[in-house]
């Protein structure tokens, strides 16, 4: 049904059913983006604290980080 067979109530009706829908999708959308900054954070946070045991060479035991492997 096109808008000019619609009374006028009834564009009222489709107009609100479509700004729920949209108002509910951007809810969705901000909690979701919510979670992934959580995620991002913490991510961040892991690798930071993983480049500062790499620089304090505690990953790498007993060799210094840029030290070429004996095999080569």
């Amino acid at each position: 049904m096109n808008d000019a067979m619609m009374g006028d109530g009834e564009t009222v009706r489709v107009l609100e059913e479509r700004v729920a829908f949209l108002e509910r999708h951007v809810e969705l959308q901000d909690a979701e983006m919510l979670e992934q900054m959580r995620v991002l954070r913490r991510l961040v946070e892991r690798v930071e604290m993983l480049e500062g045991r790499v620089r304090d060479g505690v990953m790498g035991g007993d060799a210094p980080v840029d030290e070429r492997p004996p095999h080569y």
